[in-house]
Order: C-alpha cells, then structure tokens, then sequence
C-alpha cells in the first residue's frame, strides 16, 4: 500500500559537504529505484544535538518526504542501520493532517 512518508536522518558531523551529498543521494536513489516518489527534500544543516550521541555534540539534518510502499520502510531503516554515518533516524506515515501541515509549511517557506 502506497502512503506517505517523512524520514529525518542525522549524519555525523565529521562528513565534508561532498560526503554528506553522497549520503543523501544514497537515500533518495534508494527511495526512487524501489519505486518510491520524493516528494520533498530539505537540508538543515548542522545542529546542535540535545545531548551527546556517540561522543558527537553536534551533526547534520536532513528531511526527506517521499511516497513508497509500506513494506520498503524496514528496507530503508535497514540501510540507516548499516551506515556508519547515520547517527539518528526518523520515519514515519503521514496521515491527512500531517501532508495537509507540510504543504502549507513549504507553501509558506517559498513565500519568504
């Protein structure tokens, strides 16, 4: 069953801008070879994180929204398991609510 989704990676902030590129295009590729669609992407940058995760105070965030298959989300959690990049990860379905917020949030970061 196709829903959507929103996933948030954390990246260890030792990457270089190249590298960190790299790790994104692994993802999206993945998401788009395994017949998923991106909907969005969004580059946060370095954050500080709330409390120290492997020794690291800090790393970087990256927001992909995309639609795919329910059963390809234990695939792509997989995938962050196995990085050594990956530091944190978050995915989860959207309802109706949550696609409704995101639009009108990206509606209104493109207004700025």
């Amino acid at each position: 069953m196709i829903k959507q989704y929103e996933t948030v990676f954390i990246a260890t902030p030792v990457l270089s801008e190249a590298q960190m590129k790299e790790a994104v295009k692994k993802y999206t590729d993945l998401i788009v070879r395994k017949g998923g669609e991106i909907v969005y992407e969004e580059d946060w940058g370095l954050k500080q994180l709330a409390y120290p995760i492997q020794k690291k105070t800090t790393g970087f965030y990256y927001l992909i929204e995309f639609k795919a298959d329910s059963q390809f989300i234990e695939r792509l959690e997989t995938e962050y398991r196995r990085d050594e990049r990956i530091i944190r990860f978050l995915t989860f379905a959207m309802d109706k609510h949550a696609v409704a917020y995101a639009e009108k949030r990206r509606a209104n970061k493109q207004a700025k």
